[in-house]
This record gives C-alpha cells, sequence and structure tokens, in this order.
C-alpha cells in the first residue's frame, strides 16, 4: 500500500489551469466521492488553495492510481490530457510525505512560511474524514504533517515578515503606490482571505486612527458586516459594487466564485468618471475575479496572483536562514511518521496475539468454574485479575519486539514465527 501525491501547483502551472481545476468547500464532497469511486484509490484527501490542488491517495497500485487521478483532474477543469501532464507533478511513498509536510509547513508556498495553508491543510483533512474518504493511512498522515507544521512555526521564525497571500497583496499594493496612507482600499469578499487583507490593512494601528479608509463588500451581507464591525471598517453590499468604485483607490478582489465580479463592461464607464485617477487592482482570487482585459483599460493597473507571486519572490532570501531549520525539523517529522506508519503495520498481529490468549484465558477459566463458583466475589476478582496479568506479562516483550522491527526483515521473520507458534492467520 502506497502514499501517493499527483497535482499542479504555482511552480508548475500557470494560473489559467490551476483557476480550472480548483476545487471549493461546496463542490468538495462530490470530487472526493468521484475519487474514492475509483478502483484503484482507497483513500483520498483533496488540498486545494490558491497556490495548488493536490490529490494525496492511498493505492495499491501507483501508476493506475496516477491514470486515475489524471482523468480526474481533465474531468474537473475540462482539460485534455496534453494540456494538464505538462503541468503535472507526482511522488509517492516518502516523497510523498515530504511534500505534505512541507506544503504544511509553508515550504512550498509562493509567500514562503505563509502562515494561511497549515489552516486549510487541516480543513482539506476534516471534509475528506467527514466524507469518509480519509480513514486509517491517511488520517495518520496528516495528523502528523499538521503537528509538523505547528512545530515549525513555534521552533523557528518562518512566518515572520510577508507570510501570507493577503498580507503579501497589501504590501504589494502599499509598495507600488508608495503609500496606503490617505487611500480608499476596497475589499471585495469577506471570507479568509478578505478577512487576512483587512487585518494585514489595520496591522500595528486600528482602522479609527488610521489614514486608510477601509470599505468591505461582500455578497453575503451578514458575513460583510460581521468583519466589517469587528475591523471598524465601512460595510456596503454588492449591489453598491460600481458606486464604490468611483472614488476608491485600491481593489483587493477574494471571492473566487467561478465567475467575473469585475469585467471590462463594469470598469471602462467607471473609470470615464474618474478624472485620470488611477484605479490599482489586485486579485487575489483562484478562479479569478477579474477579467484580465480589465488590465488593458486606460488607468487601470490590475495584478493577480501570478504578479504576487514575482514580487514575493524577492523577499525569500530574508527567510532561507529558518527555511533551512524547517527542513531539518520535517526530516525529524519524516522519520517519526515512518516509525509510527510501521509501528502501525504490526498492529493486526499483535491484537490477532492477545485475542488468541484472551480466548486461552476465558476457556481455562470456563473449565474451572464449578470451583471459581465456590469464590466470594472478591476471590473470583483478585484470580481473574491474576489470569489477565499473566497474560499481559507473558505478551509484553513479544509485542514490543513485533513493534519495534515492523517494517524491517527481523520483524518479517517475528511476525512468520509467532503466526506458525499461535496459529494466527
Amino acid at each position: 500500500m502506497s502514499v501517493v501525491v499527483i497535482g499542479v501547483n504555482h511552480r508548475t502551472s500557470p494560473l489559467r489551469v490551476l483557476e480550472r481545476v480548483a476545487v471549493g468547500a461546496e463542490a468538495m464532497p462530490k470530487a472526493l466521492h468521484a475519487l474514492s469511486s475509483k478502483d484503484n484509490i482507497r483513500e483520498a484527501v483533496v488540498l486545494s488553495t490558491c497556490n495548488r490542488t493536490e490529490v494525496y491517495a492511498v493505492t495499491e497500485k501507483f501508476h493506475a492510481a496516477y491514470d486515475d487521478i489524471a482523468e480526474f483532474f481533465c474531468e474537473l477543469g475540462g482539460l485534455r490530457s496534453d494540456e494538464l501532464h505538462q503541468h503535472l507533478y507526482s511522488q509517492h511513498d516518502d516523497a510523498a510525505v515530504r511534500h505534505l509536510f512541507e506544503v504544511a509547513c509553508g515550504l512550498d508556498s509562493a509567500v514562503i512560511g505563509e502562515n494561511e495553508i497549515l489552516g486549510q491543510v487541516r480543513d482539506a483533512w476534516t471534509l475528506a474524514q467527514e466524507s469518509g474518504a480519509a480513514r486509517t493511512t491517511l488520517n495518520l498522515l496528516f495528523r502528523h504533517a499538521l503537528e509538523t507544521g505547528k512545530r515549525a512555526r513555534s521552533e523557528t521564525g518562518i512566518s515572520r515578515s510577508t507570510t501570507s497571500i493577503s498580507f503579501a497583496a497589501v504590501e504589494m499594493a502599499r509598495e507600488l503606490l508608495g503609500t496606503l496612507a490617505y487611500r480608499k482600499v476596497l475589499i471585495v469578499g469577506a471570507g479568509t482571505m478578505g478577512e487576512g487583507v483587512a487585518v494585514a490593512l489595520t496591522m500595528n494601528t486600528t482602522t479609527k486612527n488610521s489614514t486608510t479608509e477601509v470599505t468591505v463588500i461582500n455578497r453575503t451581507e451578514s458575513r460583510g458586516r460581521d468583519l466589517a464591525e469587528r475591523l471598524g471598517a465601512e460595510m456596503r453590499p454588492i449591489s453598491e459594487l460600481r458606486e464604490a468604485l468611483l472614488d476608491t483607490d485600491v481593489v483587493v478582489t477574494c471571492i473566487g466564485a467561478g465567475s467575473f465580479v469585475l469585467d471590462r463592461e463594469t470598469i471602462e464607464p467607471i473609470m470615464s468618471v474618474r478624472s485620470g485617477r488611477t484605479l490599482f487592482i489586485v486579485d487575489i482570487a483562484v478562479p479569478r475575479d477579474v477579467d484580465e482585459a480589465v488590465g488593458a483599460i486606460d488607468g487601470v493597473e490590475l495584478r493577480n496572483l501570478d504578479d504576487l507571486r514575482d514580487w514575493v519572490r524577492s523577499g525569500v532570501e530574508s527567510r532561507e536562514g529558518e527555511a533551512a531549520k524547517v527542513s531539518a525539523i520535517v526530516a525529524e517529522e519524516v522519520e517519526r511518521y515512518a516509525l509510527d506508519s510501521t509501528a502501525r503495520q504490526a498492529a493486526p498481529l499483535i491484537a490477532a496475539l492477545h485475542a488468541a490468549a484472551d480466548e486461552v484465558r476465558l476457556a481455562e477459566t470456563e473449565r474451572h468454574a464449578k470451583r471459581l463458583a465456590e469464590l466470594t466475589p472478591e476471590q473470583a476478582e483478585a484470580v481473574e485479575s491474576l489470569a489477565r496479568g499473566i497474560t499481559a506479562k507473558l505478551l509484553h516483550e513479544p509485542t514490543i519486539r513485533l513493534k519495534e522491527n515492523a517494517g524491517t526483515p527481523q520483524g518479517e521473520r517475528l511476525a512468520d514465527a509467532l503466526r506458525d507458534l499461535f496459529d494466527l492467520h
């Protein structure tokens, strides 16, 4: 049985492909069902973020599983196989484990050390559990991944500085405009990304005392209002989007619903009445919220995730030392996972051994039932406790040896010997 990861990410694929294979939370149960229904996939977790869409799977046949997952991606994005395969990557067993741990630590992110990915890994695992797609093997793997991500953030400085797409979007806007002081910023979307943008804008100050005016617009007004109230920002309904754009300096969009929130037909009339004022738009949604044709309109400066990734590369050097520390943690945790995983491989045989011993103990107790009936309840309990204790002590050393040597040639020899000696199947 192997663990494999197959997917596309910001390093292997352009944004136009990434957005086509993105899987939103609402579509995730259907996607997990489609994967779990395939003959060569025993368990599956789908991790879909603005940086990647990856399938982690348990399989007995790697190549067959690869074909199943590649077919899943093609169906998901309406892609031909030749369009997809040049962007697809795959890893299995220890390499797949290491890859997931690096993802959870933020080492594989466009923004090195980003904070958001750990929660996204946890959410992907939770959805897979709820759908019945993640069971014993992937549950163990993802539990270790979360522990590794937490270690990286508590024991190193990998998450200092610009450590999220949301934060990077604000920093890029600030750098390109010189300052956000006395600027009006419109956040379109009040989900996790939108909240991250709002927090980045108000970091180290309060909105009431800040010279940056922040407005939140969201399709669900209650959610937009909640975010605006928590941050002291203004909230407007989606129906007032065009009006809000008339005097906004910076727009950050992060809805990712699959349809354009801003297109050329919307923006051109607005720009004609803005008296030459530049409108800076940062689209950090996957799929994109803004039609790329908007960037060709006079007075509009449009940036998307591809631009943002290019921009953040300049800050990678400052965290290279911390990244090396995180890589060391990942190596330790991969080894710890391997030991835990192999120990669990011995669990069925250990359970069978203990069950066989319990059968003998219970049979002997039944054989002497008449004599034991003469005992007081306290005496009977003492005899039962003695029998259980002797059984446990006799099985202790074989159990420890099986766990310690699981996954090794010696472990196989011990397992075979125990099966023969105790007639275990």
